[in-house]
């Protein structure tokens, strides 16, 4: 399908928005299933979604990272799984896009960089869809513990190893992928773009309680690539930039548990209204806590994004980047229990939109930074302590 333009990221934002009831109706049948969104990013690419992180310069609407929560939190509403495919490859967009020039020319990237870069950046722009293949059986997202492993061969890498609960395998275009070099006795760890083809095995894989449409399946690699796969043109960095600009790796996933979230509250009122439920004080009260829990982690995560646009990288910043995380992911579990309780017992039934919505919920908490993670860096740069570095073992 030809992708669209986005004159600007108003105009994404008002795209993803007019999506969100054409998703939620899908959304059963993809759960229950556990079937790739497909038809759904057929909208989203027409939408010229794909391209909303692409700077001005390529053609792109040059969104900041703000605009981006903002649709996010729309596309969640709709469906969390579409939301969530969308967020990887707007993960990797966003992070080529929003690295500044200079950052990236001081940490050693040479003049062949950017123009692999803008390659990439242009295929978003063209519909092409990324995937993020980080996480690993045994080791999480944790890339200190990563086992698939690169190798300098003539004329780029060669790389081995195997990826799990990799959103869009099989449908991506081409796969940010996170593997050590293994020459290296210490975690250096790279990042590279690998084209779908051969050497990319995909095994389906992915039979999860939630977010069952997002063909998280597992990844095989036995792949070589070029010299310009490298992101940044530099080997070793990404747990550097794990460290000091985590937004792309903890605050993305917030904003759709926020849509998931405001879903849940959606549902439950209409569920109330048809059943004659909201003339209980009990389910009204309950609904508008829900309500006020998801406007408050809506603000947090908003303020996260304000500031990774205004001061990326800065302590501050990043510390409203985990606070995003945490607060999103335990009020989605939350609101979505609450209201499924309200509902009654109608709800639990398979096909019923509360009871998708609660089994996607109560995966936000789970997604890296798992909650647990966020929490103990907050209490660390609280106590006085070094969040990134002080921890006995490394959190990326």
């Amino acid at each position: 399908m030809t992708a669209g333009r986005l004159a600007d990221p108003g105009a994404g934002l008002a795209a993803a928005r007019a999506l969100g009831p054409v998703l939620a109706g899908r959304a059963a049948e993809h759960d229950r299933a556990a079937r790739f969104p497909a038809a759904d990013l057929d909208d989203v690419r027409a939408g010229g979604l794909l391209g909303l992180m692409v700077p001005a310069r390529l053609g792109g609407p040059e969104a900041s990272f703000a605009e981006y929560a903002s649709v996010a939190i729309a596309l969640g509403e709709g469906n969390g799984a579409t939301a969530l495919v969308v967020n990887m490859h707007a993960s990797v967009t966003g992070a080529l896009a929003r690295t500044p020039d200079a950052l990236a020319r001081a940490l050693g990237a040479p003049d062949s960089y950017f123009a692999a870069r803008d390659r990439v950046l242009s295929g978003a722009l063209s519909g092409e869809l990324y995937a993020v293949a980080m996480s690993e059986r045994g080791a999480g997202a944790r890339l200190s513990a990563l086992a698939c492993s690169y190798r300098a061969v003539p004329g780029g890498f060669h790389i081995t190893g195997s990826k799990a609960f990799v959103s869009a395998a099989g449908h991506a275009d081409a796969y940010l992928v996170a593997a050590r070099d293994a020459s290296s006795q210490t975690a250096r760890i790279s990042y590279f773009i690998v084209p779908a083809g051969t050497g990319v095995e995909v095994e389906e894989t992915w039979d999860s309680l939630g977010m069952r449409a997002t063909g998280s399946h597992d990844l095989h690699l036995d792949v070589d690539v070029g010299t310009d796969a490298l992101v940044g043109g530099v080997e070793g960095i990404a747990l550097l930039l794990a460290q000091v600009m985590p937004q792309w790796l903890v605050a993305s996933y917030a904003a759709v548990y926020v849509g998931v979230a405001k879903a849940a509250v959606s549902a439950a009122a209409a569920h109330a209204a048809e059943r004659s439920l909201s003339s209980l004080p009990a389910v009204r009260a309950r609904i508008g806590r829900a309500d006020a829990a998801v406007a408050a982690a809506e603000l947090v995560v908003l303020e996260a994004a304000r500031r990774v646009d205004d001061a990326p990288g800065e302590s501050e910043t990043n510390r409203w980047v985990y606070r995003a995380k945490l607060l999103a992911g335990e009020t989605a579990a939350d609101v979505a229990s609450s209201m499924l309780e309200a509902a009654g017992t109608s709800a639990t039934r398979r096909g019923h939109p509360l009871e998708r919505i609660f089994r996607d919920a109560r995966c936000g908490s789970l997604q890296p930074a798992t909650s647990d993670v966020c929490a103990d860096w907050l209490g660390s740069a609280a106590t006085g302590l070094d969040a990134d570095q002080g921890a006995d073992r490394p959190r990326w």
